[in-house]
């Protein structure tokens, strides 16, 4: 009997799957932990393992097919001394849509609108279209004329039902050019890409804007001198004889460690009216890759020395690029870090990814002027903002994380001893 090889479930959160690329083509022979086929879930791309030894008999669903179902059967594979005519009646059935180019939206007529005056919006008897403001950004954005959606609200307004109707190809309208803003503002619509939207892409716009809906964010700010940090960072590479190099964001991520210990209450989320306040600082640590960015995670970052860090770090950024994180390998930080400091960001704040309570921002070492004694000098500055959700997080427990932190930077020999 054909053993079935199913699409996996590789996140709590993944219901479906675009299947990018098949490693194994029909025929091929397989063993255990072999990569077979390339996933996009909703967190990156991965790649999977076959389940079992065999030969790949058949394959279900083609490479490029998006929305595949979790534990939908993708492809069937055939056991030693099994014949591949077993699978002659069995027909590639219920595969997902294909993925496809996005149609181009149909020409306005040649005609020009007349730029210099832009009249009231008004209906078949001359009247003025009324519509709420939701429906006229619908409809905007749909590329729908709102003067041809007929309205069922007061006095005949045109509501967000009767824009969805219109969508919904039951009431069908007009379509304006999807740029008639520019058209009308500027006088020329300006050559433009539609890009897809990978479902990693999907995932990080659907979750970036329920946490800035949701999670009552502020944000604190301070100054770090990390003239002390380089000196010790510069000794400890020198003695290492280049068997591993440290980088400003190893002792970045040893700081928040240490001083998330030093103050749990940061270390804490907000989840369905509870806080959870964890006894590990599992620090998730943001690294931009194709299309995205994911934030493996350093576990128990605590108890780890600043080598180990450096090492642990620079081994899930690589298979991270590679699209070859483990889904434990991603999922479950209790405190998220982002370092824009090597693209010259000077200062900035970041979004919490929920569940967490609280990220910290980190900005470039810029040398600047200080005062020390009653007398002007100048120091490295390093810039740390720390975005904190506020029904977990009060603005003295984040002021007091900040405050250890800083203690750590400007002393790095407290994350050695």
């Amino acid at each position: 009997m054909p053993i079935e090889i199913l699409m996996p479930a590789l996140s709590p959160t993944m219901t479906e799957g675009n299947l990018v690329k098949w490693h194994k083509k029909e025929g091929d022979v397989v063993k255990s932990g072999d990569v077979i086929a390339e996933i996009e879930t909703d967190k990156a791309t991965m790649e999977v393992d076959t389940p079992d030894e065999g030969r790949l008999g058949k394959i279900l669903v083609p490479e490029g097919t998006e929305g595949v179902q979790v534990n939908q059967v993708i492809a069937l594979l055939l056991e030693e001394g099994e014949d591949s005519a077993t699978l002659e009646n069995i027909k590639m059935g219920g595969a997902p849509k294909q993925a496809q180019k996005p149609e181009t939206l149909p020409s306005a007529p040649e005609s020009k609108p007349d730029l210099k005056v832009i009249p009231s919006q008004r209906n078949s008897s001359g009247d003025r279209v009324f519509a709420t403001p939701l429906a006229r950004r619908l409809s905007e954005n749909a590329g729908l004329n709102v003067q041809s959606i007929s309205g069922s609200g007061p006095h005949g307004r045109v509501v967000k039902a009767d824009v969805d109707r219109v969508l919904s190809g039951s009431n069908p309208v007009p379509l304006l050019r999807p740029s008639v803003t520019s058209v009308l503002l500027s006088g020329y619509e300006p050559d433009y890409d539609v890009l897809p939207v990978s479902n990693v892409r999907k995932v990080i716009a659907k979750r970036l804007v329920d946490s800035k809906q949701t999670v009552p964010h502020f944000y604190l700010t301070i100054d770090c001198d990390i003239d002390s940090l380089l000196k010790a960072r510069k000794q400890i590479n020198e003695k290492a004889n280049e068997a591993y190099k440290l980088s400003v964001n190893d002792f970045v991520i040893k700081a928040c460690a240490h001083a998330l210990k030093q103050i749990p209450a940061a270390n804490a989320s907000w989840i369905e009216d509870q806080i959870y306040q964890y006894t590990s600082a599992d620090v998730a640590v943001a690294v931009a890759i194709d299309g995205g960015l994911i934030t493996p995670v350093i576990r128990q970052a605590e108890t780890k020395g600043l080598v180990e860090i450096s090492q642990e770090m620079k081994a899930l950024a690589s298979r991270a690029r590679e699209n070859k994180l483990k889904p434990e390998e991603f999922q479950g930080g209790t405190f998220g870090l982002s370092n824009l400091g090597m693209y010259g960001v000077k200062e900035f704040s970041a979004i919490i990814n929920p569940p967490q309570g609280c990220i910290l921002a980190v900005g470039m070492g810029e040398e600047r002027p200080v005062v020390r004694g009653g007398l002007l000098t100048t120091a490295m500055m390093m810039t740390c903002t720390l975005s904190v959700d506020h029904r977990v997080v009060d603005g003295a427990i984040g002021a007091n994380f900040l405050k250890v932190f800083k203690e750590c930077i400007e002393n790095p020999v407290m994350m050695i001893l």
